[in-house]
């Protein structure tokens, strides 16, 4: 368990309107790559971890986005910062069956 709780939602502009999942897959393996414990979810992906590395891990997904090929890139990010820990299980276990 780090000290955070980091959500993105990455939004890259493609050059001539392509689809953007192959980007947002990108991103994603940025994620996994980083051995982060994470959460995909339908509109943005949960990190959890120490806050500096996971603002790191944002930076390497912006700069994977313009090594793909676009042009320029919104990250939309919600921060939880706990210095005593924070942890994607201990906020959702009242809600698993």
């Amino acid at each position: 368990m780090g000290n955070a709780l980091l959500s993105i939602q990455i939004i890259p502009k493609t050059k001539n309107g392509e689809d953007v999942i192959p980007y947002v897959d990108k991103a994603i393996a940025v994620i996994e790559k980083s051995g982060v414990k994470y959460q995909v979810n339908p509109l943005e992906t949960t990190m959890e971890g120490d806050l500096a590395q996971l603002f790191s891990i944002v930076e390497e997904m912006n700069e994977e986005m313009i090594g793909s090929g676009s042009p320029n890139v919104i990250s939309q990010i919600k921060v939880l910062y706990q210095p005593s820990g924070a942890s994607m299980d201990n906020l959702t276990e009242k809600y698993r069956p």
